[in-house]
Formats: structure tokens, sequence, C-alpha cells
């Protein structure tokens, strides 16, 4: 009996850790980063004690609740950077982030916040920033991108996006598409005598709702 004892505190251990992780997502996702341990370990069904073992700060939860998003984000900028039509690889960076940060308030947080000591979110923001800085100056060499475009329209954009978040969860991304496609088309140089794109359809965001 006791010799599967230690397989049996790995596995609840595994678990637990696991479920605090989901909970994490859940919470931080729609409350974002304010959301308090307290009600991870709530939502997760373990004690503050179990929480704290696994993850000593709300940092290091944090890192580990957004890591796949992180992936993610690296991944459309590595796509993005590899692109041989600057222009699209412009786009779809725009298209994915905006689509990352609707999926999830806490990560849209900690991307433009960078919470205190969160050195690995600036990082990652400064890399796409530096990504979008390259893929501009490459989309407006083809003619493609509006000559005044500047990496600081980046931070508005993303800025603006934010405010999406107080949308109703199951109308977000369908709002975020068609937000991203509205600035890409602002981007775009000449955009009065481009053909349009069509966009997403507008997502049904209920009588109760009002924009704030």
């Amino acid at each position: 009996m006791t010799s599967h004892l230690p397989q049996t505190v790995r596995s609840d251990a595994r678990d637990n850790r696991a479920r605090i992780l989901d909970a994490a997502r859940a919470v931080f996702g729609e409350e974002g980063l304010s959301a308090p341990m307290r009600e991870v370990a709530r939502h997760a069904g373990v004690g503050p004690a179990t929480l704290y073992r696994h993850f000593p700060t709300k940092q290091a939860l944090i890192a580990e609740t957004f890591a796949e998003q992180r992936r993610a984000c690296h991944a459309a900028v590595r796509d993005a950077l590899a692109d041989p039509d600057p222009w699209h690889g412009f786009r779809s960076l725009i298209e994915r982030i905006c689509e990352l940060h609707a999926h999830s308030r806490g990560f849209a947080d900690a991307f433009m916040t960078a919470f205190p000591e969160a050195m690995d979110f600036a990082a990652d923001r400064e890399r796409t920033v530096d990504a979008v800085g390259e893929l501009a100056r490459r989309a407006q060499e083809t003619g493609r991108l509006r000559p005044g475009f500047v990496v600081d329209d980046l931070v508005l954009m993303l800025m603006a996006h934010r405010g999406l978040q107080d949308t109703p969860p199951a109308a977000r991304v369908t709002a975020s598409r068609r937000f991203a496609a509205y600035v890409i088309e602002a981007f775009r140089a000449a955009p009065e005598t481009a053909a349009p794109t069509p966009l997403p359809p507008a997502p049904r965001l209920g009588a109760g709702w009002v924009a704030s």
C-alpha cells in the first residue's frame, strides 16, 4: 500500500496544478489580472495553501497561465516576418494579435500593461513592436501600407481593442475580427481607390448591452 503512495501524491499534485491553471485561465480571462488569487483557488476547488505551493507568486501563476498565448504570439511574429508578401504578413499579424487578445482579458492586460516585474510579457510586446516596425517598412516599400504609418499606431489600435472586453463573450471574437478588418483598411494605402475587403458579420450584442 505504502509503495504506491508517492505515485498517488504526484498524480494528485499534477491534477491540482492542472485545475489551478484551468481556473486561472477562466478567472483571469474574464476578470483580468486584478482578480485575486483566492478567487482562482475557489474556482479550482483547492485551498490557498495548495495554490501557493504550486505558484508562490501571482506573477508565476500568470506567466504559466498564459504560456500558450505567448507561444502563439511568438509564432504570429515569426510567421509574419517569414511571409514573402509583407502586406499579407502585416495584416495577418494584426488579425492574430487581435484574436489572441479577444479570447482573454487577462492576456490582453498582461501584454499591454506588463504588470509589475513581468519581464517576459514586456519582452513579448517589444518583440511584436519590433516585428511590426520591420513589416511596416517592407509593406511601405511595396506601396500597400500608408506612408504615414508608425509603430505607435499599433499601440493605439490595441488600446482601442481592449474596449471590446466589455462586449459579451459570445460576441467578442466576431467583434474583434470586424475591428481588425476596419483597422487594416485604415492602414491600407489609398483606401478610397482600393477594392473593399468584405468584413465578418456584425456580432449580435443583445438588447441589454450598452457600450461603456
